[in-house]
């Protein structure tokens, strides 16, 4: 059965739980790919009439806005020893550099940090948790998280869905073109971030003191 095929027999239900569940993971703090999901969920609702566009968008906001603010409940609780610990489970994603780089986006943009942070992939993942940690005071945290997750995840619905609809023609094979062109968004994101996590864990790592040899 071809792909699309396939896809057209899955209850819209089904993908709205989806997209809600997997956004909400990652804004939790959880490395997954949510923006690749929301891409594919947009496109498949531009060539599907039972996936509402709407319906879509406005389930991916709660989920970016609930997983944030739980990842916001946990950080607060967890402080400073839960982001050791995600170093040391995940140090690809929360290693120091990453999280030197995400405080000071913090320090630099305070409550709008968490704004932005919602439209760049690796920081996803850092604004609820790192906010927590940070005790930013709720309000200013809920704010920039509301408007950020809507922002984010309605526009990215609406843009996709409209682009697949103007161009139904060549995409009647569902997302491939959709799927390469976000993971290549998603990937050139994270090497962005990355590139600059490395610098600043270098910076951090040259500025660490020398260790005092121990006396005989």
């Amino acid at each position: 059965m071809h792909v699309q095929d396939w896809l057209e027999t899955v209850p819209a239900v089904s993908i709205y739980a989806l997209v809600a569940l997997v956004i909400g993971l990652e804004s939790l703090g959880i490395p997954l790919p949510g923006e690749i999901v929301l891409v594919s969920a947009a496109l498949l609702s531009s060539q599907h009439s039972g996936i509402n566009p709407v319906i879509l968008g406005a389930c991916a906001s709660l989920g970016a806005v609930v997983g944030d603010s739980i990842g916001y409940a946990i950080g607060r609780k967890g402080g400073r020893p839960l982001l050791a610990w995600l170093g040391r489970k995940f140090p690809r994603h929360f290693g120091p550099g990453h999280i030197a780089t995400a405080e000071r986006s913090f320090q630099k943009w305070g409550m709008w940090a968490v704004f932005f942070g919602r439209f760049i992939a690796l920081l996803r993942i850092f604004a609820g948790p790192l906010a927590g940690v940070l005790k930013m005071p709720y309000w200013k945290f809920l704010i920039a998280n509301v408007l950020g997750g809507i922002i984010w995840a309605g526009g990215t619905t609406a843009v996709i869905y409209y682009v697949g609809v103007v161009a139904e023609s060549w995409l009647k094979r569902f997302s491939w073109v959709g799927l390469a062109l976000a993971v290549l968004i998603g990937l050139a994101s994270m090497l962005v971030v990355r590139r600059r996590a490395k610098r600043v864990s270098a910076e951090v790592d040259e500025a660490q003191p020398e260790p005092v040899a121990a006396a005989e």
